[in-house]
């Protein structure tokens, strides 16, 4: 499982441990991932998804995963985020059956 986030495209960073001596040894820096169930009102359904905690916070402040995925660039979005997001769109052109 790689250590990217699947809608910011966000992942680990290098740097230096930097001790009292002025030593620096080189370490990694990796992104706050979280297992989280995001609900689509477009789908009806939940959609699981590896996502930083920042993106968590992005997607409640957008309101809601369908408004966030319709202005994130598809270049910073994983396959399966992708696939979601073409999904949304479909279901948002499609007409609604009343019943």
């Amino acid at each position: 499982m790689s250590r990217v986030c699947e809608l910011t495209g966000k992942g680990p960073m290098v740097g230096n441990n930097v001790s009292h001596a002025n030593n620096k040894t080189k370490r990694r820096f990796l992104p706050n991932l979280n297992d989280v169930t995001l609900q689509s009102e477009a789908l009806g359904r939940g959609v699981k998804l590896r996502i930083s905690a920042s993106a968590l916070r992005s997607v409640d402040h957008r309101g809601g995963l369908d408004k966030f995925l319709a202005k994130a660039k598809d270049a910073d979005l994983s396959p399966k985020a992708l696939k979601i997001k073409q999904d949304i769109a479909k279901a948002q052109t499609a007409p609604v059956a009343e019943a």
